[in-house]
């Protein structure tokens, strides 16, 4: 009996398992991704079944366009572009302090009409920042100790009130913004925990609606799958590209329409800056009777390492080109009439709003310590212009005040709060 039990299992070992399915094999190698196969014969059952329905759930013209595009750009010159007109661009320092007034009011007054709705861009985690966490979870060491998400949430609060209160209503008139948050598989259940548990930082749980953005399969140098396991591809989040498929996928695009919503105001999580809903530009895009607007500022010089929009063509659409795809030669031209750089318009905003936190401590740049300094510095500026006073134990270039957001937006309404006061940094000025 010890025999044929033995004999048993050793005969079930030498009996080959059944192969792939047919129909799916076929369509793996007419995109060049057979291997995905390549251990069938060493996986288990139940492994088998998890890789034909990994492999079942892509969309595998779809990746096998978005490859060749990919793989077929590496070395190939940039099509012709052309440098962005001067005339779409409107410079902040050449408008009037009436043509800035007149924006700011019509912004305010396009939100409290609820026309606006905010997308936040939060797919990605702080792995760089030596966190596993959502990177809007992440406490850059302000006074506060406020998050990311929370420093958002607080401006749209802002926003909100001094749009009710530009009304005839004030703030019983309050209407929301809309806040869309973008996620991914890896940050989504973490992010909907952190914003229960924050309460929502005071937003109504109903004007946030989270979705996910798409993933897509790693590839190697050559095109090929990358396996996680033997039974499962390795995929990474999709990108910001990959917010139009999310919208549509989840048929948010008609959500807002149901909600009103005219405009949308679109931005990345890991910036301690950024004007959410920033009425003024609001009010210049509403001005301007445009389909799309970006902030831009002008790049400081040929070597700058930031990606600068283009026209493709002549008359043809705007695009970005980052830095690394612009030969040294076409990063110095001249612009004959201006004396200034012939491709000049660098896709990120003004120093006042923009204080990236992409690297830990300890990095050259854009850490949450640098940008910590950006805000503490810029709202110290505001103080000042509002009449308040600072002292500080430590030079002043390392130090400054923090501002709630439910204080001020953008420098706006402290005379009564700092007018004659003195502040000690570091400190948060709140309610």
């Amino acid at each position: 009996m010890k025999e044929m039990v033995v004999g048993s299992e050793a005969g079930r070992r030498a009996t080959p398992p059944p192969p792939p399915p047919q129909a799916l094999l076929e369509r793996l190698k007419d995109y060049g991704q057979e291997d995905a196969f390549a251990l069938w014969d060493e996986i288990l059952p139940e492994e088998r079944d998890l890789v034909v329905k990994d492999i079942e759930s892509l969309d595998l013209p779809r990746v096998d366009r978005i490859i060749r595009c990919s793989l077929g750009s590496q070395g190939h010159p940039l099509p012709a572009i052309e440098p962005v007109p001067e005339a779409t661009v409107s410079t902040v320092e050449e408008r009037t302090p009436e043509e800035r007034e007149r924006w700011w009011k019509r912004g305010l007054k396009a939100i409290s009409e609820g026309k606006l709705a905010v997308v936040l861009l939060s797919g990605g985690q702080g792995t760089r920042l030596g966190s596993s966490d959502p990177k809007g979870c992440f406490n850059i060491g302000l006074p506060s100790g406020k998050s990311l998400f929370q420093l958002q949430a607080e401006r749209i609060l802002c926003v909100q009130r001094l749009a009710a209160q530009s009304t005839d209503a004030g703030s019983a008139g309050t209407v929301p913004i809309h806040w869309y948050i973008m996620t991914s598989p890896f940050t989504d259940e973490a992010t909907r925990k952190f914003f229960e548990s924050h309460k929502y930082f005071g937003l109504e749980a109903d004007q946030v609606t989270f979705f996910q953005q798409g993933t897509l399969p790693c590839v190697s140098r050559d095109g090929r799958f990358i396996m996680e396991t033997p039974y499962k591809v390795a995929k990474a989040s999709d990108g910001n590209g990959g917010l139009y498929a999310a919208l549509r996928s989840s048929r948010l695009l008609e959500d807002m329409a149901m909600r009103g919503v005219k405009y949308v105001d679109v931005y990345g999580v890991d910036n301690a800056l950024v004007r959410v809903a920033d009425p003024p530009f609001l009010g210049y895009f509403i001005d301007k009777g445009v389909t799309a607007a970006a902030k831009v500022v002008r790049k400081a010089y040929p070597q700058e390492k930031v990606g600068v929009f283009v026209q493709r063509g002549r008359g043809g659409p705007l695009t970005v080109i980052e830095y690394g795809e612009m030969d040294p030669s076409m990063a110095s031209e001249i612009n004959q009439t201006t004396g200034r750089l012939r491709f000049c318009w660098s896709n990120v905003v003004r120093e006042e709003e923009f204080a990236p936190v992409k690297n830990a401590n300890g990095a050259s740049y854009d850490t949450p310590d640098s940008a910590r300094l950006m805000l503490l510095r810029l709202h110290s500026r505001w103080v000042v212009a509002a009449g308040g006073f600072l002292t500080h134990s430590v030079p002043l270039y390392l130090t400054g005040v923090e501002i709630s957001p439910l204080c001020s937006y953008a420098g706006e309404n402290l005379e009564a709060i700092c007018r004659g006061r003195t502040f000690h940094a570091p400190c948060e000025i709140a309610f």
